[in-house]
């Protein structure tokens, strides 16, 4: 191999030389050449979408499969290592092609039409999607609708935020903009109809206006359906959140007794039956569904609206679990981690979708006397630089 072969790639997506150079869209073992220009090695692959690698939703396409899981493994490698941490990091499962189930689209009206699909990478910019190689086919499908429906109710704004999440009944499409009117009513209604739309819902700044939900619209997790408020968060496939939830269960073993704390609707929470649970989250909204539908199923589970940044558990209070489960933000849990650290709770499992911030926390829990014993990835959000895990610590 000489200084010239792409040796990994950076956590933004570029391919890196052996002696620091970067390379846009380059993959391990393609070459480097004096031009700038890129020779194929044997881990590029031909990008499927003929969007990439314009649209923003992708930023890997170009890497195979093994390459595009050794970057998620050495995206965490890099994280633990920078805190002088490291352990047993198991491979990658990674979500297939056209599964994710919840995506978060942009519309624009400009020069009489619409325009509906990613931002381009670095840009406001919309790429106007014609084919798309992540979306699952039930959200797909309604692309081309959508758009349709926008352009007849003249969208006002020249920008709006579009939610599509696959849900129990079907799709909930949450729409960041307002229309009004009898004749904007009934389009919306046929559309609905005509595409089979479980909840269809506006937002114009003033919170979630339901326009059509023939009936209650539920996620089943762990086996309940939990009424599902409109926006919710909800795991991006349905085999990244089985992979999280089988690393949880593994790490939190045969507890009688675990807090799940940032537990939004209960992915982990009504997993882990016939433990009794004490389910803290902030989001009034994502509490009080649970609630609801752990009471109606019969589920041992103590649904508490708290803020664990304001008010993080208590060291007094950690050492209540035989575990304790978290799945914070992007931002982390450092207040939390800093009481983790000193309580007794013999396992805890950490769910994350930010490397940097979980190496930072596992450091002080480590810290605090204990053993980072493995780190699951999971590669649910295909052929992009967003990387989640699962990791178990104990005492």
């Amino acid at each position: 191999m000489t200084i010239d072969t792409i040796i990994r790639v950076a956590a933004r997506g570029e391919g890196v030389t052996a002696d620091g150079r970067h390379a846009a869209l380059a993959a391990p073992g393609d070459v480097l050449n004096a031009d700038g220009s890129v020779t194929p090695g044997p881990h590029h692959q031909a990008p499927p979408c003929r969007h990439f690698p314009t649209c923003g939703g992708c930023q890997l396409q170009h890497l195979d499969d093994a390459s595009y899981a050794r970057f998620i493994t050495d995206r965490i490698a890099g994280a633990l290592a920078a805190h002088e941490l490291e352990t047993d990091i198991r491979a990658p499962i990674l979500s297939p092609p056209r599964t994710r189930r919840r995506a978060s689209l942009h519309a624009e009206a400009k020069g009489g039409r619409v325009r509906l699909g990613f931002a381009e990478a670095g840009s406001h910019a919309i790429v106007d999607i014609q084919e798309c190689h992540i979306l699952a086919p039930e959200l797909f499908a309604l692309v081309a609708p959508l758009r349709k429906l926008l352009a007849r109710l003249g969208l006002k704004r020249r920008r709006a935020d579009i939610q599509m999440t696959s849900c129990d009944q079907g799709v909930e499409l949450l729409i960041g903009a307002s229309f009004d009117g009898l004749e904007a009513a009934e389009a919306i209604i046929a559309f609905c109809q005509q595409n089979n739309v479980a909840r269809f819902a506006t937002d114009d700044g003033m919170g979630p206006e339901t326009r059509w939900e023939p009936d209650p619209v539920t996620i089943t997790l762990g086996e309940v359906a939990v009424p599902f408020p409109p926006g919710s968060f909800l795991q991006a496939t349905r085999d990244g959140e089985a992979a999280l939830t089988a690393a949880v269960r593994e790490a939190a073993g045969q507890a009688g007794t675990v807090a799940d704390l940032f537990t939004g609707l209960g992915t982990f929470t009504l997993s882990l039956a016939p433990a009794r649970v004490y389910a803290a989250e902030a989001g009034r909204d994502a509490i009080m569904s649970l609630k609801a539908a752990a009471g109606r199923a019969g589920r041992q589970v103590f649904a508490d609206h708290r803020d664990l940044y304001r008010r993080p558990l208590t060291v007094e209070e950690l050492g209540r679990f035989g575990a304790v489960v978290l799945d914070p933000p992007r931002a982390g849990a450092r207040d939390q981690a800093a009481g983790l650290a000193l309580a007794t709770t013999p396992v805890i499992a950490y769910v994350s979708c930010n490397p940097s911030s979980f190496a930072r926390d596992a450091q002080i829990i480590c810290e605090g006397g204990y053993r980072l014993d493995w780190i699951q990835p999971v590669g649910q959000f295909r052929w992009s630089t967003h990387v989640e895990l699962a990791a178990r610590f104990s005492r």
